[in-house]
């Protein structure tokens, strides 16, 4: 029979039903790395969000068969490890595109049409001293007739696509940094960091794509420019990022991950400084959190499990 052993409950709100066979479930809200070796012991199957599953860890688990991870991204396990092994790793996929896309047009509009910069205008009674109707403290920026690049053309990227392409916006997809050729229906990298009035990551983290937004690219990027992240934190090099918005080379950003979650005291990314600034947004790792997209999600990482039990493994990575 096998055991069944969820790691990290906790990190999926929505109900869950248990697979259609035999089989024994363990379940822990949370755990902690230490914690792993001892809850995992004997199973056969592991759920494992975030965890770090590495190869020592695999070693010590001889009864593995499957991990099943409740999410897209897959670089806190070693596959290699586990190809090895000949154990199977399956993800989630394609069960959030409306809600990140949905969230990070949540955070152009507000950043395009500095919400935040007259919230806190009216706040400290902007409005009641202006001569006139209305008050022209900050500027606006339309969507309407903006280009649009995207860095990454998987389901999340064509999602944003789809609704930007409904509020009239130009959409480039970005080709892959470096590359001697342009695909068709891409642009160059380089490009699109020139060209694009708002810049969306939407790429997995891994060794090619580790600090794809430095320095140079920022320095690249339009001054009236917004870079949006909702893919990994990874992705951006966080201290050229406060640096770019200190010294505005871009217009704003808007993110939804930072390198280390949940950060620890201290990040930089959440100095009170950098928070109240009001050309930058950050919120906590929630845009796939709708409640729709949680119960995808828990439905598919259900009938992961049972197509590998059934001899048909699906959603595969190893």
């Amino acid at each position: 029979m096998h055991h069944i052993v969820y790691l990290e409950r906790s990190t999926i709100i929505a109900d869950m039903r248990r697979p259609n066979f035999p089989h024994r479930w363990s379940e822990h809200a949370m755990s902690n790395p230490e914690d792993m070796l001892d809850r995992l012991g004997d199973c056969t199957i592991a759920i494992v969000n975030k965890l770090p599953l590495t190869r020592t860890v695999i070693s010590a688990l001889p009864r593995l068969q499957m991990v099943a991870v409740p999410a897209t991204g897959t670089n806190h396990i070693d596959l290699e490890a586990c190809r090895e092994r000949g154990i199977v790793v399956s993800n989630v996929r394609d069960y959030a595109g409306s809600a990140i896309a949905e969230h990070v047009f949540m955070m152009m509009f507000a950043l395009s049409r500095n919400l935040l910069a007259y919230r806190q205008t009216l706040s400290e009674g902007g409005w009641q001293r202006s001569d006139q109707f209305c008050l022209f403290a900050h500027p606006i920026s339309d969507l309407d007739g903006a280009t649009l690049g995207i860095v990454g053309q998987g389901s999340l990227g064509r999602s944003v696509a789809k609704l930007a392409t409904a509020f009239g916006m130009r959409v480039l997809f970005a080709e892959r940094k470096g590359a001697s050729t342009v695909r068709p229906g891409y642009t160059a990298f380089d490009s699109v960091l020139r060209e694009a009035d708002v810049v969306t990551l939407h790429c997995p983290l891994n060794d090619e794509t580790r600090g794809l937004i430095g320095e140079a690219e920022l320095r690249a990027m339009r001054r009236s420019a917004l870079l949006i992240n909702t893919a990994r934190g990874g992705l951006v090099d966080e201290t050229a990022l406060i640096r770019a918005l200190d010294e505005q080379w871009i217009a704003g950003a808007g993110f939804d991950v930072v390198t280390v979650e949940p950060p620890p005291t201290g990040h930089p990314m959440l100095a009170p400084a950098l928070l109240g600034r009001p050309d930058f947004l950050l919120t906590p790792h929630i845009a796939f959190a709708s409640r729709g997209s949680m119960q995808r999600l828990a439905d598919q990482l259900i009938d992961n499990i049972e197509a590998f039990f059934a001899g048909e493994p699906r959603n595969r990575v190893a």
